[in-house]
This record gives C-alpha cells, sequence and structure tokens, in this order.
C-alpha cells in the first residue's frame, strides 16, 4: 500500500525524548483510533480489521479497529494500514529525535477512496478538513503528559 496517493501530513514538536514519546505512541495511538467515537465509527463503515489482535504493545501484526500493524522501527516509525467501505488507507508515524532533548512526531496519510462513495466520503471527510482537525487534535494530546 506504499503507492497509495499522499492525503496530508501533520507534525508537533514534544517535549520527551525520542524514547519517551515512543512509550507513550503505542499505547495511545491504538487508544485514540479504536475506543469511543472511534470504535463506533469503525463499525459504522465496516472497518478490515475488525477487531483486536496480535501483541501489546503494538508490535508487527497486532490489530485493532480499523488498523493493523504494518512496519515498525523501535523509537522512529510506526506504520498502520486498514481499509473500509469507502477507502484503503495507510497512516504512518515518524519521530525524529531533536538536539536539545525533545522530538518531532509526523504524521502522514495516504489513501485511495474508489468509485462514486470513495469521492463523496473523500469530500465529506478529507475535503471538508475533518481528517486534518482530528490528526491535529491527536498529534496535539502528545504535548500533555
Amino acid at each position: 500500500m506504499s503507492d497509495l496517493p499522499f492525503v496530508d501530513e501533520h507534525c508537533v514538536v514534544v517535549d520527551l525524548a525520542a524514547t519517551e514519546l515512543w512509550a507513550r505512541l503505542l499505547p495511545r495511538v491504538e487508544r485514540s483510533l479504536s475506543r469511543g467515537g472511534g470504535a463506533r465509527y469503525a463499525r459504522v463503515v465496516r472497518t478490515v480489521p475488525r477487531g483486536f489482535g496480535g501483541a501489546r504493545p503494538l508490535a508487527l501484526g497486532s490489530d485493532f479497529p480499523g488498523f493493523r500493524v504494518v512496519g515498525v522501527l523501535p523509537g522512529r516509525e510506526l506504520a498502520l494500514e486498514g481499509r473500509h467501505l469507502f477507502s484503503t488507507y495507510r497512516l504512518v508515524f515518524r519521530i525524529q529525535e531533536l538536539t536539545d532533548g525533545r522530538s518531532r512526531l509526523r504524521a502522514e496519510t495516504r489513501a485511495s477512496f474508489p468509485g462514486a462513495a470513495g469521492w463523496v466520503y473523500r469530500l465529506l471527510v478529507i475535503r471538508s478538513g475533518g481528517h486534518a482537525l482530528a490528526m491535529r487534535r491527536m498529534l496535539d494530546a502528545y504535548r500533555r503528559p
């Protein structure tokens, strides 16, 4: 799925070293994407994968609603993939250590939206700014303990 079209990238600088941010990323990314509204949304759009499976903390092959871990570079990169009725997508989190004890966290989204239903979905979720807002809110949460 690495050839999926680029959708967007968001980044935030966090007052943590890369190793500390990595330890925070693994449980929080799953929690933020699969609980509450995310879990309900996953059911409505019939995501694949649908349930939880694999190792915890997240590791290669771990699943949670809407996402499967397809790439792990410990301390540096976490790649997730999934699909649903309207899209096939990839979300990659990258951590870059900065020189002052802080880290930069990036989240890159790639996706395809096939057919007329995919076109409408892209319009409603991506072009509306809803996806960007959700990604910024999720990344901003990493600034807080």
